[in-house]
């Protein structure tokens, strides 16, 4: 059960990658049929949140780089999408990787996530992104024109620094002159961002769509519209 503390949330941290942006599943799914195989991009993207569940295991976390479990985890969606995995899929990933170290793969923003940043930004709330990215996440939020939104945004690649560690958290804070006790962080993984903000001294919060996590001991939230609408209640239950 989460507790309930009053303390009012000042400071909004959130995660890129499945949280803001997403894989662009057209892409991808091109790849793959440019080499005879069929996996359209709604099929894949039907997987992706029990791909990612698959991944989100401490062992897992514990025992693997972000890079590693970013290519682990496609390898899940084709598996949940019924494409068995050979050569051609192999081939395919190899581009991607090559086109991902470039541009960033994950390109694809949901039509709900401007809308959400805006109200965040309307409660006054300082707002960053802390992130496990490639090094390439400025040049993916100004290319999508969502760098505007944050007063900070934090690429591990660039920090030398990955979450679960709290470290990157940490420099966050400095970096804002936050106050840990009112800052919250929303991930989508429970083992990277719940568990490394929590370390680092700071409320959590699990985005949830598909609701995978159901004993997870934190509150979760179904979107980032959710998250707005308690934090402009001022609920405080987090």
């Amino acid at each position: 059960m989460v507790a309930s503390d009053p303390t009012p949330i000042r400071t909004l941290f959130l995660d890129a990658g499945g949280v803001l942006v997403f894989p662009n599943w057209n892409r991808v799914s091109a790849a793959l049929a440019a080499r005879g195989v069929d996996a359209p991009p709604d099929l894949l993207a039907a997987g992706d949140a029990r791909a990612r569940r698959r991944i989100d295991l401490a062992k897992t976390v514990g025992h693997t780089t972000d890079r590693e479990r970013g290519w682990i985890y496609f390898n899940f969606v084709l598996d949940e999408a019924g494409v068995p995995q050979d050569a051609r899929t192999d081939s395919a990933l190899d581009d991607l990787q090559s086109y991902h170290r470039e541009w960033n793969l994950w390109e694809n923003v949901p039509a709900d996530v401007p809308a959400a940043l805006e109200r965040f930004k309307g409660l006054g709330l300082q707002t960053a992104v802390v992130s496990n990215a490639n090094g390439r996440l400025h040049v993916l939020f100004d290319r999508l024109g969502l760098s505007r939104h944050f007063d900070l945004i934090l690429d591990s690649a660039v920090e030398g620094l990955e979450k679960p560690d709290p470290r990157l958290f940490r420099v966050a804070i400095d970096r804002l002159g936050a106050d840990p006790d009112r800052t919250l962080h929303l991930g989508d993984f429970y083992h990277v961002d719940v568990v490394g903000a929590r370390a680092a001294g700071l409320r959590a919060v699990l985005l949830d769509p598909a609701d995978l996590y159901p004993d997870a001991d934190c509150l979760r939230v179904r979107s980032l519209g959710e998250l707005a609408d308690r934090l402009e209640r001022g609920d405080g239950a987090w």
